[in-house]
């Protein structure tokens, strides 16, 4: 019998109305904003959001990040919860901005 690896950061996945979120700091961004979105804080609410990243034709990556939403002034913000920011995230965030526009706002 093959037991899973332990995450690398030390991470501990929670599934939350049938979602899964490979950490329970996720999990509980998820559930604070699912909140501010029924008091009406906050509107469309996306949770795990693809945007190809698409350089000279060529399909290079897919950025997913963790949540978007709009404010009540119309702003869109685009979420991604680190524990710890790697080369990687920085690397994604920066094709990201490159290609969409996108800035992410990274929260703990």
């Amino acid at each position: 019998m093959r037991l899973s690896k332990p995450h690398k950061y030390r991470a501990k996945p929670c599934v939350i109305d049938g979602t899964h979120f490979p950490s329970q700091a996720e999990g509980r961004w998820y559930q604070d904003l699912k909140l501010m979105e029924k008091v009406g804080k906050i509107s469309e609410l996306e949770v795990h959001p693809r945007y190809p990243i698409t350089i000279n034709n060529q399909k290079v990556c897919i950025v997913e990040l963790d949540f978007v939403y709009r404010d009540q002034a119309g702003q869109k913000h685009y979420l991604d919860c680190k524990g710890m920011d790697t080369a990687l995230s920085k690397l994604k965030r920066k094709l990201i901005f490159a290609v969409h526009a996108i800035t992410v706002e990274i929260v703990r």
